[in-house]
């Protein structure tokens, strides 16, 4: 090229100057032209978009700072310099000096190119005179000063614009205001680095989240695209609908509207094939995506350049002519671009790993979403378990595979680009490689196909095991009111078997795949270089051959262990793609269901419903209208349809036919009351403006005034999951309070009255439902069973068989001798047919109360007079002793227990602990094969540098088969080492977490009820999921690639100590920096995890509450609250995982800068020893040193993997620790076989407390009660009735006295001998999932006759044989196919089954209606006769035959006598005989 001097003419590039010569320089005409003018182009280029992304980005004013105005002088000094060279030049020019184009050409350039502020700082151009000249030579050196300085203000960051988003938020993210420099090394997070090395990092210590990666921004992206994808699949069809309507005008004679009928055309969607979630994934996270597949395609191109570089050197040192200068530029270049490929790496990484933490907040997100709006089949088809697994471990597949995908044409790209380099190294023996490489992908192919069908097979069977293992943290009081837990132990176990025999073929797999991979690129090397070496005898293996080839090898290593990683992970995520598509695909409830607003309250016209679409209709020919502010009440036997009305009217129904009306808002009582884990305050306030007066009028009338006074923390007391702190009757309470407090149109109450006592039910009906309650003037639909309510109805509904059979007021109905008036007659008993009304009447159904599968353990039974009646007088205390309550009230009012994450450093111990959990002669014989094996890989490869060495005798080495021989059977040895130490870890792994989860599973079973109040549920399911998982399968895989690292840096710095003994000198330096970054990162990296799987239970924990309340949370229309709630808890869990992310990233561009120091050290040192080295032993120091910054990078994050998934072991074995129930079953038990023979109680001065901070919840109970006596237990709620039966069943242990059975004190006997030897019929009636035989009988003990009598006694014998399964029929979870009462009816049957001398019933028929109710009472009078049965009543007159009632009173005995003689004696039973009309 030539210059545009115009006079003198000098090549752009004189190599003889620039290259051949031992002091190199460039020509003026280059430096003038190509090193001004590529900046300026560069900048010119980027303008547009620069001034684009401006316009886009306006983040508001600029702060005026020092900073600023510095950066702002020194770029316009530096853009006066440019035109005052220009001006020189045009004076000199007149003057008549020769000057050449070029001095005004690129002065003027770069001026005019200065004019854009703020890029002067990106050019680093310099212009070195020709000869001498003043005034430039000044302006030069004052330029480039200028220039420096603009550099370093360029590393610093100006402060937020005024009026940005940053400035208001109290903790922002430091990356947004972070210079370039800071963003590409990410200095930016060392702030929180400093913070978390100097003490253990908080939570409020944790930014706040960037707005593109928060919850409100990620989550709508993704839904809209997933609706996008499900409308293309849709296409509209025609169908008919046969339309009834009602004529407005005109009647029949009879006064029923004349029907005519229309026919409708309506177009109806239908699939017609499955929407696509790739690509709504694709189309959400793609564009971001794709800035990380441009790093990774540059940095796979910068991985070439160390192999040629390593070429050069060895030539260098061949080539003793040439200048020293070169070895040196040549190791500068190494080092360079070794940085260069760090930076750009890391960036990359960056990006993945952003899109994967965005992938994971958006897949959660839209399936919390969806969770809200599916239909109630749909809901069936997935278990609480599985949902919870989408969420936990699906979108943590997506995540994992999110960083490795690029690898699907990366791996490719590396191998073509590897292959090439290769070609030019040894010719065409290549091809014998590549054949075994190819060889090795069906192998690769087979493996990975196999995976994927065990994969299904273990999500199966972990699906099923965390279902079983919810259900039984949900039933546990049942299981230990049975003395079940060993036959459910056993269940889980024989699940768990299954899953470890899968994951033990997983491991024989994964050991053939690590060994095809580990010695992979040995045999393609070996085969390459036999064939090379074999195929001419002039083939000489010499240094720069066989080494650039191993460093060629050693980067097609990398591809080819990750194509399997990432086809294996592509396939898991394939997997998790099509549950998600499943699940985000199910039917939603259409919102058409129920028309608003409409004309009357609520009208259903000849509506058909079921509760798929599939199903017979539950409900059948439902024509009902129900005006504005009348008091509706719906009665029925169990099962006839009372709550699926209500569904109905809430849109819970597919609607098959008719219309549904509603007008104004909506609230809802559920029969189970869904209680949140929040306070007791929130959980009535639910979301709306807290108004003082109205909520003190709310409690009031819900008697809920005396509760608040007992609760450790008033209405600020924590409530625990699912309501476990309060009774059944406050629970119901609290839920009709939160009803009532939300001030609705329209209130649908399913039978709120059921659990609570008679006097609080009459109470609350006046107080609140009644014609004179609170809701008075508003419409009320009221399912009960509770007669004295009936009169004062404006409309009544009876039900039979899922159709209205009679409506109309309570006089009309009696007076049309229907069967309303049938089911009357047969429960009021004359005297009380008059009164009824007013007082009198008769409390049916005192339902049930808690959720079905709530631990209703009562912490707070110690609520006295919870009627409202008797408050006692405040007593007036000293303000001191107020204040220290108050404060203990708060510490009191925490119940449950947070996830609490543990600090400092993991212990040895804990590793020691799993070690044992493997056995140790098996850790030892591990760790011994690592060593073999990489003793024989150093040992391959010296020998190859030895080899390469030996001397060329006409143009042959003499000795290259023996060579080959020994360096073949090296690499076997190495091979049979890999296979072995692959398997040996990967049993180890499975034997470990085989004991961990069996210890950890019978110690949460040998755990007291306590336990499990203040353990949330979502904390143990993510023992037995999450880490679990982490132990079963991310243990073992670290540890292997943790041990493989750490030997290879071992290795590696042996080989270059061996080559260059000068490296010593700096490997100590660089060791000590290495210990000290990494020792600085784990402290935060470690706590980062810690906090982040704390954060992480309780998006779990209310995703759980949340499916079990969805009806209660759309009948309020509270599905955005609920979204935000979730949303809010996602984004703090992401809030802890994107620093630990980030700090990642910093530690790798630390270490990887140590290990580029070592690459250039080892060069360096082999520059200035080039006399001394043979090129053989240079070659080997150098690619050994090439793989050393990926060891180091290897060796750091798996140690800290290791560190941070051993937590998972910590936190199994915590469980160890906590405290136990009394042994199970006594190793020398004296009980006779048939004790208790008589059924003779004796308690003996009683007393109990349910936390050792707690007063005694009962005390100074004295009570005998002879064989085969009929004892009813009474009193108001929370006198301490069910507190006597736990004592009994020694669920909580006496704190005084003691209870004596036949003779025997309870206290000396094992949990499971005295558990099993008495029955209960509990309040809650909780079925699991399974077979109903085994809901009755787990452990398989009785024979099926028996089962069929004991069904029969409890009149469920014709339900069961008309299903299709009999015995076989599976329950569902929680067992909600069957109706509440039925479920009753199977804990009767349980009880009858076991028969055994005491039988105690909970409010066992608080579920049933009358008629069952009787079934139940006579059938225990008649199979109990001999037994001594203790009743907890609500409902006096099942008792009022009973031989003996005890009554409590605020948890002492009050009155002990037969009924006639307490009625006589006028005390508190009279009373409540009173109130429930009984005398």
């Amino acid at each position: 090229m030539v210059s545009l001097t115009g006079f003198e003419r000098s090549t752009t590039l004189d190599w003889n100057r620039t290259w051949q010569t031992h002091n190199p320089d460039l020509t003026p005409c280059f430096q003038n032209t190509v090193l001004v003018w590529i900046p300026c182009l560069y900048l010119w280029l980027f303008a547009p978009f620069y001034i684009l992304y401006l316009k886009r980005n306006d983040c508001g004013y600029i702060c005026m700072t020092h900073l600023n105005r510095a950066k702002t002088v020194i770029g316009f000094t530096l853009w006066l310099i440019c035109w005052a060279d220009v001006f020189y030049s045009f004076w000199e020019r007149s003057h008549g000096a020769a000057i050449a184009p070029v001095y005004l050409v690129s002065p003027t350039m770069l001026g005019v190119t200065m004019v854009r502020p703020g890029f002067h700082k990106r050019k680093l151009s310099c212009i070195l005179p020709a000869s001498v000249n003043v005034f430039k030579y000044t302006t030069f050196y004052i330029y480039y000063t200028m220039l420096l300085i603009s550099l370093i203000l360029a590393c610093l960051s100006d402060q937020p614009p005024l009026f940005s988003q940053a400035v208001k938020d109290s903790n922002p993210c430091p990356e947004s205001g972070a210079s370039f420099l800071s963003r590409i090394t990410f200095w930016w997070i060392t702030g929180l680095m400093v913070t978390g090395y100097k003490r253990p990092l908080e939570e409020k210590d944790l930014w706040s989240l960037n707005t593109e990666d928060k919850s409100q921004r990620v989550v709508p992206q993704l839904v809209r695209r997933w609706d996008q994808e499900c409308n293309k699949v849709k296409r509209p069809v025609d169908k008919t609908l046969y339309s009834p309507k009602r004529a407005a005008k005109g009647e029949k004679k009879d006064g029923q509207p004349i029907e005519e009928s229309e026919i409708l055309l309506a177009k109806t969607l239908q699939k017609t094939g499955e929407p696509s979630l790739f690509c709504a994934l694709c189309r959400t996270f793609g564009p971001y995506f794709l800035v990380s597949s441009l790093y990774k395609i540059i940095h796979d191109i910068l991985m070439f350049v160390g192999p040629e570089i390593l070429r050069l050197l060895i030539q260098f040192v061949n080539d003793s002519s040439a200048p020293t200068w070169h070895g040196y530029f040549y190791t500068t270049l190494l080092f360079v671009c070794t940085c260069v490929q760090t930076l750009i790496l890391q960036k990359y990484f960056h990006v993945c790993f952003v899109t994967g933490m965005r992938l994971r907040t958006a897949i959660v997100g839209a399936v919390y979403r969806k969770a809200l709006v599916i239909t109630n089949a749909a809901r069936r088809t997935s278990t609480v378990g599985e949902i919870v697994n989408l969420m936990s471990v699906d979108a943590q597949r997506f995540m994992d595979l999110i960083t490795y995908i690029n690898m699907i044409w990366s791996a490719p790209l590396q191998v073509i680009l590897a292959l090439y380099f290769l070609w030019q190294n040894l010719g065409p023996s290549v091809l014998a490689g590549v054949a075994v490489m190819v060889l090795m992908v069906p192998v690769n192919a087979v493996i990975a196909m196999k995976t994927k069908t065990y994969q299904v097979a273990q999500m199966k069977s972990k699906d099923n095991r965390i279902k079983l293992m919810n259900e039984v943290l949900n039933g546990i009081k049942v299981l230990k009111l049975y003395a079940w837990e060993l036959a459910f132990k056993d269940k889980v176990s024989a699940i768990r078997e299954s899953e470890l025999r899968v994951l033990k073929k997983t491991a024989y797999l994964g050991a053939v795949s690590t060994f095809t991979w580990v010695c992979a690129p040995f045999l393609v090397a070996l085969s390459t270089f036999a064939v090379y070496v074999l195929m001419d005898e002039h083939n000489i293996l010499d240094a720069q051959k066989a080494f650039v080839s191993l460093a060629l090898f050693n980067i097609l290593r990398f591809p080819l262990n990750m194509l399997p990683m990432v086809i294996s992970s592509m396939v898991q995520a394939s997997v998790s793609m099509k549950r998600l598509r499943v699940f985000l695909s199910h039917e939603e409830l259409d919102e058409d269901n129920v028309e608003r607003p409409a004309i009357t309250a609520c009208e259903i016209v000849d509506g058909a419903f079921s509760w798929s679409k599939d199903d017979s209709p539950t409900l059948k020919r439902i024509n009902v209208r129900i005006p504005e502010g009348a008091l509706v009440a719906v009665v029925g036997h169990v099962g006839s349809g009372k709550s699926s009305l209500l569904s109905a009217l809430l849109g819970e129904m597919q609607k098959q036919e008719g219309s549904v009306s509603i007008k104004g808002s909506v609230a809802y009582v559920p029969q189970q009351a869904w209680i949140q884990n929040t306070t007791l305050k929130d959980n009535i306030l639910f979301g709306r403006d807290a108004k003082d007066s109205w909520y003190q009028k709310v409690v009031e009338a819900c008697a809920l005034l005396p509760d608040l006074e007992i609760l450790p923390g008033g209405d600020l007391t924590e409530i625990g999951e699912k309501g476990v702190n309060l009774s059944g009757g406050q629970k119901q309470r609290v839920s009709v309070a939160r009803a009532i407090y939300c001030n609705c149109a329209v209130y649908l109450l399913d039978d709120p009255l059921s659990a609570v006592d008679a006097h609080v039910g009459k109470h609350i009906f006046e107080k609140v439902i009644g014609p004179q309650g609170l809701l008075q003037g508003r419409t009320r639909v009221l399912v009960t069973h509770g007669l004295s309510f009936l009169p004062q109805a404006d409309l009544i509904l009876v039900m039979v068989d899922g159709e209205i059979t009679e409506m109309g007021s309570y006089t009309e109905l009696l007076g049309r001798q229907g069967a309303f008036a049938e089911f009357l007659r047969t429960y009021t008993n004359t005297e009380q047919e008059e009164s009824v009304g007013g007082e009198a009447g008769l409390l049916i159904s005192e339902l049930l109360s808690s959720c079905s599968i709530s631990v209703s353990c009562r912490q707070s039974q110690i609520s006295l007079n919870a009627a409202g009646t008797s408050k006692t007088p405040e007593k007036t205390e000293p303000n001191d002793v107020a204040a220290a309550k108050k404060a203990k009230s708060t510490e009191a009012a925490r119940l449950t227990e947070a996830d609490k994450a543990n600090t400092g450093r993991v212990k040895l111990s804990v590793f020691w602990e799993y070690m044992k959990a493997i056995g140790l002669p098996l850790s030892i014989f591990s760790i011994f094969l690592f060593f073999c094996h990489h003793l024989s890989s150093l040992g391959s490869n010296y020998w190859l540098s030895l080899w390469t060495d030996d001397p060329v005798i006409n143009n042959t080495q003499p000795n290259s088969e023996m060579r080959l021989g020994v360096y073949g059977a090296l690499g076997l040895t190495q091979g049979i080492a890999v296979f072995c130490y692959s398997v040996a870890v990967s049993v180890g792994g499975i034997l470990a977490s085989r004991y961990l989860h069996q210890t950890m599973l019978y110690n949460v079973l040998r755990s007291p009820m306590s336990f499990f109040e203040r353990t949330p549920s979502g904390n143990l399911v993510n023992r037995f999921a999450k880490e679990t998982d982490t132990i079963d399968s991310v243990i073992p895989s670290i540890i292997k690639m943790f041990m493989g690292s750490m030997f290879n840096v071992l290795g590696s710095c042996a080989v270059i100590l061996i080559a260059t003994p000068l490296v010593a000198i700096i490997i100590p330096p660089l060791g000590l920096l290495y210990f000290f970054v990494q020792r600085f990162y784990v402290a935060s990296s470690r706590q980062l995890k810690r906090l982040e799987s704390v954060s992480r239970s309780p998006v779990y924990t209310h995703f759980n509450e949340t499916l079990l309340g969805t009806s209660v949370i759309r009948a309020f229309g509270e599905q955005q609250r609920f979204i935000r709630e979730s949303d809010g808890r996602v984004d703090l869990n992401q809030k802890a995982y994107f620093p630990s992310i980030v700090a990642n990233r910093w530690l790798a561009v630390r270490l990887e800068f140590v290990g580029n120091c070592i690459v250039a050290f080892a060069a360096l040192f082999a520059v200035m020893a080039r006399d001394s080295l043979s090129p053989g032993i240079m070659g080997l120091s150098i690619s050994y040193a090439l793989q050393v910054t990926t060891s180091l990078n290897w060796l750091v994050r798996m140690s800290s993997e290791v560190e941070t998934n051993i937590v998972a072991v910590e936190r199994v074995k915590e469980y160890g620790d906590t405290e136990k129930e009394a042994e199970w079953r006594l190793e020398h038990s004296t009980l006779p076989a048939g004790w208790p023979t008589t059924g003779h109680i004796e308690i003996r001065n009683f007393g109990l407390r349910y936390r050792e901070d707690l007063e005694l919840a009962i005390s100074d109970i004295s009570v005998n009660i002879e064989g085969g006596e009929k004892v009813g237990i009474v009193g108001r709620t929370g006198a301490g009735k069910s507190s006597l039966t736990l004592g009994l069943f020694r669920i909580i242990e006496a704190a005084q006295g003691e209870i004596c059975v036949d003779g025997v004190n309870i206290a000396e006997l094992g949990l499971h001998e005295l558990r099993s030897r008495i029955t209960i019929i509990p309040q809650d009636p909780v079925l699991f999932s399974g077979s109903l035989r085994m809901n009755l009988d787990p452990f398989d003990g009785y024979t099926d006759e028996e089962v069929w009598r004991a069904l029969e006694l409890a009149h469920l014998k014709n339900f069961v044989s008309g299903l299709p399964d009999k015995l076989n029929h599976e329950c569902s979870e929680g067992g909600e196919n069957l109706s509440l009462g039925q479920r009753q009816l199977v804990c009767l049957a349980r009880a009858l089954l076991r028969k055994t001398k005491i039988l105690v019933l909970d409010e066992a028929t608080a579920a049933v209606d009358l008629e069952t109710d009787n079934l139940i009472q006579s059938t225990i009078r008649t199979q109990f006769e001999d037994c001594t049965v203790l009743t907890i009543a609500h409902r006096l007159n099942t008792i009022m035959d009973y031989t003996r009632v005890l009554v409590l009173d605020k948890g002492q005995m009050a009155e002990f006598d037969s009924p006639s003689n307490l009625t006589a004696k006028k005390g508190i039973f009279y009373k409540m005989a009173k109130d429930s009309g009984l005398v």
